[in-house]
């Protein structure tokens, strides 16, 4: 290959878009997976409160 031949796939490669989106849409979805994941943290606590209490409502006051 001569150099001119390495300039020319450089620079289709940097103007080649195709792998931009992929990033994007990698980049995305760690994101969303990320939110996500939060979710399930911040109101895991809040949902196994309410758990507890309507088990406890039921059960007359015995600890589930």
């Amino acid at each position: 290959m001569t150099l001119q031949t390495i300039r020319t796939s450089i620079g289709k490669f940097a103007k080649d878009e195709n792998g931009l989106t992929i990033v994007e849409y990698a980049v995305a979805g760690g994101l969303i997976t990320v939110l996500v994941a939060a979710a399930f943290v911040l109101l895991g606590g809040v949902v196994d409160t309410k758990i507890r209490a309507l088990c406890q409502a039921a059960n007359g006051n015995v600890a589930c």
